[in-house]
């Protein structure tokens, strides 16, 4: 079982005739992604990268069986465009637009609670299981399938981290990008909640930033719940306090936000932590023989 997207994940792409939505749905597809619908509204009857573009998700839902929506719809619309998916019932919704205003994301989020909807995002790179299923704008040739789970606040890292493990033949199961905002619709916990469930995953990569306390959370979940390895890196160890780095979420407030407070944090919980992204690949392996998973 992978958590998120597999080979049966059927998706709907909203904003499909965009630019940036073509373009990232055709990558999809070639890899082999199951793309069934897309949804511009007035644009309903067209086609677009081989799928039937409809009005509305509700529509494009009932006519495909649709689960799955990746989200390319503009900043000013793209939380509208997530509550009309999560009014159509699709169950995975991965928002990959940048620059959503924070209040419509506490609309989002307030909306979230007590569903049982799981968005990833916004500003994200979405969610890969390697050979089976890509949602979101990853570049599909770094990965390998495996046995290690990635997680990430950051995009780019998460290309990073995987390179290193493919390059020394090490797989990953499952691969989500949480996205960098102050607000986002799932958390590092809940990633490592679901790899602590699932069998194909037998250990995790973790990557955090600076700002917020998502890996303090995940942390003391680490310490109380999960019993697989897990190898991290925080980026940001070098930044001034005060100062927003790159993500909106990446901004130190008091001691909590700090890399070296989430270090700590993780340590303590028995992760093993990686002082240099360059670092991710061999330190991952060398838990991985410690644990005898290689």
């Amino acid at each position: 079982m992978s958590i998120l997207v597999d080979s049966s994940t059927r998706v709907v792409v909203q904003g499909i005739t965009g630019r940036e939505g073509s373009f990232q749905t055709h990558r999809c597809i070639e890899y082999g992604t199951k793309v069934v619908a897309g949804v511009t509204p007035g644009r309903g009857g067209e086609t677009a990268e081989g799928a039937p573009v409809f009005n509305t998700v509700r529509d494009a839902v009932d006519a495909t069986g649709a689960n799955c929506s990746l989200i390319f719809v503009p900043a000013p619309g793209a939380a509208d465009a997530v509550l009309e998916a999560m009014d159509a019932g699709i169950p995975v919704i991965v928002c990959i637009t940048e620059g959503v205003p924070t209040l419509d994301m506490v609309t989002v989020k307030s909306q979230l609670r007590g569903s049982d909807v799981r968005l990833i995002g916004p500003n994200c790179p979405g969610v890969i299981t390697p050979g089976q299923c890509k949602v979101g704008i990853m570049p599909s040739d770094v990965f390998l399938p495996g046995r290690v789970g990635v997680v990430s606040r950051s995009g780019t890292l998460v290309y990073e981290a995987v390179a290193q493990l493919s390059a020394l033949g090490i797989g990953q199961s499952t691969c989500v990008g949480v996205g960098g905002d102050p607000i986002v619709g799932t958390s590092l916990k809940d990633v490592l909640t679901a790899f602590q469930s699932d069998d194909d995953t037998a250990a995790v990569v973790l990557i955090g930033e600076i700002g917020g306390g998502f890996e303090q959370e995940a942390a003391e979940f680490i310490r109380s719940k999960m019993t697989k390895p897990i190898v991290a890196f925080i980026a940001g160890s070098t930044a001034p306090p005060g100062r927003r780095m790159g993500h909106a979420g990446a901004i130190i407030a008091g001691n909590t936000g700090t890399a070296q407070a989430k270090k700590e944090a993780l340590a303590a919980a028995g992760v093993a932590i990686c002082d240099s992204p360059a670092e991710i690949g061999s330190t991952a392996q060398r838990v991985l023989r410690e644990h005898g998973l290689i």
